[in-house]
């Protein structure tokens, strides 16, 4: 028996979907030259690991099987309405195309966000997406590069802005050969030595911490070694004149503890014994980093003067960094009874910055899954869509736009002789209400205007005020002519 199907009962969905799964992809080789199969299944080992639910590691399983071969009606009929609609929303996303302009990443995030409407759609995509990551060697070039650009500029920023702060690094690290081989091939040569001698020293001082903190009665729960990754090193460097000597945190030392008020009895017993350096403190639990990042950091000049970064956090802080919003879908057990999220508080936010922070930091307790899916309805973009150009470029419209309103986003003259629209290669009126996804083409004449009926339904102000410009201009003309209307 596989190891994953292991963890799960004989008549869980996760059994039921594997072997549904060996059935459908028999045969199926991708361009990586990797069978369908083994690369799903990695995709579900990978957020086993991230401690997802049962439907998520079967979904994942499932997620490359074609629309053709298998439709959400007859995966509902085999499976449930929960996986057929996970599935459906990954098919969505995988016919989604990216630009790779840099001014579309932005949009492109927050799409696959407000499309995906369950936040198990994106670990699915992000874990997939790092197993290409892994097979980028047996491709051409042109397709080692656009991949590697797509993680780089997508999928390592929507990890970083999940909390996912390992996720973000990996997909950081590995799309730095593809894209710098240069910068890439010199850091490996430069640094390798000083990341070896590094590295020893600062497990070194792990029994000099270990003792130190028993005199204080701290018990940490584990003290590690982390070495600082390629793809941010090289960026730090290129601000510090590429010298290494003024990176201090190129390998850092990572106490967790239990509690938070252990985390600052830690980090004032490392003062009483080593000196900080001014201005290298950083207190990111009292005031955590925009997607929720927490832990107290301190620079200190330790054993032979040596200046080492030391890291403190707790238990939860720790898996917080690692898993970030997937972090809040982990369960535990209460007495062997009942599920619940884990959950922590924090200050409110700016409003744009408010899906940021509710993704990796919840601020009320969710009773059950459906109440956490409904928070996430209720409070991610209620005022804003993401529609699709025919080119596959991304523009948000306040909620209930029309394609008028698209129209005038693209710009003044396109929105001014607009005559119609299709919404999905359909037919639609002008009037019609935009949804997230929706691919939008706009019909013009050469000479229409604006008519002033359209002030009934538009919603966005740069489309009333042009069409309101026009009505006064048509007045005006009237009015030399004197046949301005009464």
């Amino acid at each position: 028996m596989n190891k994953l199907l292991t963890h799960y009962p004989p008549e869980s969905v996760v059994h039921r979907a594997y072997a549904f799964a060996r059935t459908a992809y028999d045969g199926k080789i991708r361009v990586s030259g990797e069978d369908y199969f083994s690369h799903c299944l990695k995709v579900a080992e990978l957020l086993h690991d991230w401690k997802l639910d049962e439907p998520t590691i079967a979904v994942s399983l499932l997620h490359n099987i074609e629309n053709e071969d298998f439709s959400q009606e007859y995966i509902e009929e085999h499976f449930n309405e929960e996986i057929a609609f996970l599935v459906d929303r990954l098919h969505r996303l995988k016919a989604l195309t990216y630009s790779g302009r840099r001014e579309q990443a932005e949009y492109f995030r927050k799409l696959l966000i407000a499309l995906s409407q369950d936040l198990r759609v994106i670990f699915i995509k992000l874990a997939d997406k790092l197993q290409d990551m892994y097979t980028l060697s047996s491709l051409s070039d042109s397709e080692q590069q656009r991949i590697a650009q797509k993680a780089f500029d997508l999928y390592a920023p929507l990890a970083y802005r999940l909390g996912m702060q390992k996720l973000g690094g990996d997909f950081k690290d590995l799309a730095f050969p593809y894209l710098y081989p240069k910068e890439n091939a010199w850091l490996r040569k430069t640094v390798s030595e000083q990341f070896a001698e590094r590295q020893r020293y600062v497990e070194s001082l792990t029994p000099h911490i270990l003792d130190i903190l028993k005199r204080e009665s701290i018990v940490p729960s584990h003290i590690d070694a982390r070495a600082k990754r390629y793809a941010s090193l090289y960026k730090k460097l290129q601000r510090y004149d590429m010298d290494l000597d003024k990176i201090y945190d190129l390998v850092a030392l990572r106490i967790i503890v239990d509690t938070v008020e252990d985390c600052y009895s830690v980090l004032g017993t490392i003062h009483e014994h080593w000196e900080p350096l001014p201005g290298r403190i950083k207190d990111y639990i009292a005031r955590p980093k925009l997607n929720g990042y927490r832990s107290l950091h301190t620079t200190v000049r330790c054993i032979d003067d040596r200046i080492t970064e030391i890291q403190i956090r707790t238990n939860e802080m720790h898996e917080e960094a690692e898993l970030g919003a997937a972090a809040h879908w982990i369960y535990q057990q209460s007495k062997g009874t009942k599920d619940y999220f884990l959950r922590k508080s924090v200050r409110p936010d700016e409003r744009e910055l408010l899906w940021v922070r509710q993704l990796s930091n919840w601020q009320e307790q969710f009773k059950s899954y459906e109440d956490f899916l409904e928070s996430v309805k209720r409070n991610f973009f209620t005022d804003q869509i993401f529609v699709i150009t025919p080119k596959n470029d991304v523009v948000d419209l306040p909620i209930d736009a029309t394609p008028v309103d698209f129209a005038y986003r693209i710009h003044s003259e396109v929105g001014d002789s607009c005559v119609g629209a299709k919404v999905n290669q359909q037919n639609v009126s002008l009037d019609h209400i935009l949804k997230s996804g929706d691919v939008v083409k706009i019909l013009t004449q050469n000479g229409k205007q604006p008519s002033e009926a359209w002030l009934g339904f538009v919603k966005t102000s740069m489309a009333r005020d042009r069409i309101k410009a026009a009505q006064r201009a048509k007045i005006n003309l009237l009015k030399e002519r004197g046949r301005a209307p009464r």
